[in-house]
């Protein structure tokens, strides 16, 4: 199965302060079946990471060098 993914930077909700989790969860829950999502971050989102794997999803990890970091979620088959 092909995923395509969003894309969602929650770099400029942090920077003004803004907790992510809302955004991302609206995200997630609005995904269908052959979507996944990838979110940007300033910082390894591990309590994220945690959550949607004990929903099913997988992720993906990349550390951007001075950019941070890339998560790419998808669920499980």
């Amino acid at each position: 199965m092909q995923v395509a993914f969003k894309k969602l930077d929650v770099r400029p909700l942090i920077a003004k302060g803004i907790e992510p989790f809302a955004t991302i969860r609206d995200r997630v829950d609005s995904l269908k079946k052959d979507e996944g999502l990838t979110v940007i971050a300033p910082f390894l989102p591990s309590p994220l990471i945690e959550k949607l794997g004990s929903e099913g999803f997988h992720s993906r990890v990349e550390h951007q060098v001075g950019n941070g970091w890339t998560v790419h979620s998808w669920r499980a088959d």
